[in-house]
């Protein structure tokens, strides 16, 4: 695939994969590097993995690090790389205030070329799993949102997306994925587990690529971290039809791809399942 700039029938995105480590500097100063790497491959939106900005030794080492909406060091790197490169930036996940002192909203944020917040989703679907020694429960430091989001990518040159956030284990809900009304672009930041990822990952962001008849990017975290978790990686671009357009296996990285409006409404016009009706 060429690293050149998609034309303006067309929009460059971008995904980010991680290995987050304990340390916010750290991790900022590698999600700067490649950032750029994505910058430099023509890319006009440019999305972070959840937790990219932490992956603490212990579940409340978010809470310890969470900003409030509009401050903080996380948003402020954001905002700066947004403006940089001249791309929207979609921020991953980061830890923001809660109601409670002891949580936090898990909270993907979207900036513009400018550096201008456009859009904030905070994860609706909170996720829990115990097999054998291995178990989380992230209602235990994060508050659920409750709110579907979308905004409006319109690149000074190229076609108009309607874009639609979620976060990781909303995965597995497609109800969340129908109410944002036909997106032509789904984010899944994830962080999924290496045992999850290699049974569902790929085949949960196929699905719901192909009943929404959109494309689908993925980010991801991929490795082994500091605090010994494990984490599957496999960031992808995903098409209308179900088809990979690109993946990273493990280890930090890039994937990028072309989004075509004109393979959207193709799919959407052969194959009505958005707007079927039962006789």
């Amino acid at each position: 695939m060429s690293a050149e700039s998609s034309t303006a029938r067309t929009v460059r995105v971008a995904a980010v994969q991680m290995v987050s480590a304990a340390r916010l500097d750290t991790n900022l100063a590698t999600a700067e590097a490649l950032i750029a790497e994505a910058a430099d491959t023509g890319a006009q939106l440019i999305a972070l993995p959840e937790y990219f900005c932490l992956m603490g030794m212990k579940d409340t080492d978010k809470v310890a690090a969470r900003e409030p909406l509009g401050r903080g060091p996380i948003q402020e790197f954001l905002a700066a790389q947004a403006r940089r490169h001249g791309i929207w930036l979609v921020g991953g996940t980061l830890p923001l205030e809660a109601p409670e002192a002891d949580r936090v909203l898990n909270t993907t944020l979207v900036f513009d070329p400018q550096g201008d917040r456009i859009a904030r989703y905070d994860k609706v679907h909170l996720f829990r799993f115990t097999r054998g020694v291995e178990s989380y429960d992230e209602a235990v430091t994060i508050a659920p949102g409750g709110k579907v989001a979308t905004f409006t990518l319109q690149p000074k040159d190229g076609p108009t997306l309607k874009v639609g956030l979620s976060i990781c284990y909303d995965l597995r809900f497609p109800e969340l994925y129908r109410a944002m009304g036909a997106p032509d672009l789904i984010l899944v930041p994830a962080a999924f587990t290496a045992t999850t990822g290699r049974a569902h990952w790929e085949v949960l962001l196929r699905a719901r690529a192909i009943e929404n008849l959109a494309y689908v990017l993925a980010p991801a975290q991929g490795g082994r971290h500091e605090n010994g978790r494990a984490t599957f990686g496999h960031s992808m671009l995903i098409d209308p039809w179900g088809e990979v357009i690109a993946n990273r296996p493990d280890g930090a990285g890039v994937v990028f791809g072309d989004v075509d409006p004109k393979v959207i409404a193709r799919s959407r016009s052969s194959l009505p399942a958005l707007n079927h009706r039962v006789m």
